[in-house]
């Protein structure tokens, strides 16, 4: 080995996490875990578009203090190309050999800044650009090329990238998510943080997600809990979630005689003792890559219904670890439920299996394994 590769060999990596921001979803809970869990082989700074969220707190108990790249609005606007500039400049400073950008916005400003400063850069892509448009998506497209390698979270993810944006095979890889259970498993006996509806020892599905965007398809698990309702089975549902959509769901709820059975509780801290409460976990979603919410909910021992769509039939088998469901089904849904319902020893099976998958390959150690031999593979040929 020559004297310099030993050198770099010995040096620790200098690494950057660059995400949006810290608020509260699949993607920032990620990144906090690698912020924790890399070994200290890695000199690690944090970047971001926004220091602002709830998992700030988190952050910097970590003892790191984001570097801030604004955009203050449309990437459009002359301040991306001037935060771009700064970003390369940054990164030539701090003589960083690897940048990680974990979502679309980032990746809009890291990308042209890694290559202005000669800096190896991994994309993020986490789900299935399902929320893009045809514009958002070429650019998307054109700049994922651009990077030295491409990370998802799912097969289905890799597929679309190698199968639909002809990205080579070799320069994608799919890391999983990781659940730290340890912590988890204390967040489930921690116990709540506020009340839950009475349901008078009726079972529960829970459904967890936000209510910004139709894709999440909270109207098909209401109209499916409408037609268990009509073959006489007492079925209760929590929503745990908020967003601008909350009000019509509210509505359709009431329409469909719900309201004494649907509880939508808004945003909680507390989703693993929630969970733990519940009989039957839910996602019926139109797309997704791979769902912290099905991951949770599998790691409380829920049966998971969810639907085939991205990663969830990777999560959950059918017929092992849950059902699989086709989207946009209410009908199927139903169906599903009631199988569980009559069944309530094989949900539990089912639960246990969805527990022991995500102990043996959604651990927070395997993420952070796979990252660390990408991370040196791409920023020094190991």
């Amino acid at each position: 080995m020559r004297r310099e590769e030993v050198r770099m060999a010995e040096e620790p990596l200098r690494l950057v996490q660059f995400t949006k921001s810290f608020h509260i979803g699949g993607t920032e809970v990620q990144v906090v875990e690698l912020l924790r869990g890399l070994p200290p082989s890695y000199r690690v700074q944090l970047a971001v578009l926004q220091d602002q969220g709830p998992l700030m707190d988190s952050v910097l108990r970590l003892g790191f203090a984001p570097e801030v790249f604004p955009l203050n609005g449309s990437l459009a606007r002359p301040n991306s190309a001037l935060q771009a500039l700064r970003l390369a400049q940054w990164l030539r400073a701090q003589r960083v050999e690897l940048v990680h950008a974990h979502d679309f916005y980032s990746t809009m400003l890291v990308v042209p800044a890694a290559k202005l400063a000669g800096t190896k850069v991994i994309v993020g892509r986490l789900d299935l650009a399902h929320w893009h448009g045809k514009t958002r998506r070429a650019l998307l497209r054109s700049l994922t090329w651009m990077a030295d390698h491409v990370v998802g979270n799912a097969e289905a993810i890799r597929r679309m990238l190698v199968e639909e944006e002809g990205l080579p095979a070799e320069r994608v890889s799919v890391i999983p998510n990781g659940l730290d259970l340890v912590r988890f498993d204390a967040r489930m006996h921690e116990g709540l943080k506020a009340p839950l509806p009475d349901t008078r020892g009726a079972p529960v599905v829970v459904h967890v997600a936000n209510m910004n965007h139709p894709v999440k398809r909270q109207e098909d698990l209401l109209r499916a809990l409408a037609m268990v309702r009509l073959k006489g089975h007492a079925l209760h549902a929590f929503l745990v979630g908020d967003g601008p959509r909350r009000p019509e769901l509210e509505r359709l709820a009431g329409s469909l005689g719900l309201t004494d059975t649907v509880h939508f509780l808004g945003h909680r801290a507390d989703v693993p003792a929630v969970y733990a409460r519940a009989d039957i976990g839910v996602l019926c979603s139109t797309a997704e890559g791979l769902s912290n919410a099905v991951m949770e909910g599998m790691a409380a021992g829920l049966p998971m219904v969810v639907t085939r769509v991205g990663g969830n039939p990777e999560l959950v088998a059918d017929g092992v670890r849950g059902l699989v469901v086709p989207p946009l089904r209410p009908q199927a849904m139903s169906e599903a439920f009631g199988v569980l319902l009559a069944d309530r020893e094989m949900g539990r099976r089912m639960g246990a299996e969805a527990r022991a998958f995500v102990e043996r390959e959604l651990s927070l150690e395997r993420l952070v394994r796979r990252h660390d031999v990408l991370y040196r593979r791409v920023a020094r040929g190991g």
